[in-house]
């Protein structure tokens, strides 16, 4: 990365391990993930100036790389493997009583997430299911925390309706 602007190497260095989580989950490769955000990176490079003039540059990066992992997942013929990993990989499968109900509910919740509107989603698997804080969760996206906060709520009414759940009272 040398001769690089030393403000894209920052950028570069601080984004760039979580959006390959991220793209990880949603392409179900380290490859392929890794492929799409430093195509993603490339993009960025290539008009970092004006990226740079947006009036929120974190958010217009996760734009970026969030349509560069789409492109990739369609690329390969893939959808999203967010509900064909992450249900089986969870630690409460491996010490259920009935691992096939939990199968079902596993895979219930992620459909769910999958259909969730874009913004929603990402707060939602940045934030739960891949363990981000609140603040994280904005920095990489580029929205407010309150904005994390609120699109988590939100996502989360739409969650419990979607799997016939009664929502949890909200706490203020």
């Amino acid at each position: 990365m040398t001769g690089l602007p030393a403000d894209y190497r920052a950028f570069h260095q601080l984004y760039r391990a979580a959006y390959v989580h991220w793209a990880e989950l949603y392409l179900g490769n380290r490859h392929d993930a890794e492929e799409a955000v430093d195509q993603a990176f490339e993009d960025l490079y290539f008009t970092w100036t004006e990226v740079l003039r947006t009036e929120n540059p974190n958010a217009y990066a996760w734009a970026v790389v969030r349509h560069r992992t789409i492109d990739c997942a369609r690329a390969r013929g893939r959808r999203p493997t967010v509900v064909d990993t992450a249900a089986f990989e969870t630690t409460a499968l491996r010490h259920a009583v009935d691992p096939i109900d939990e199968l079902e509910q596993s895979l219930s919740v992620y459909k769910a997430i999958c259909a969730l509107p874009a913004r929603q989603h990402d707060v939602i698997v940045l934030h739960y299911c891949l363990g981000y804080s609140v603040r994280e969760t904005a920095d990489i996206m580029g929205i407010t925390e309150g904005g994390v906060r609120s699109t988590a709520r939100h996502a989360r009414h739409r969650l419990h309706d979607a799997l016939g759940l009664e929502r949890e009272e909200e706490h203020r």
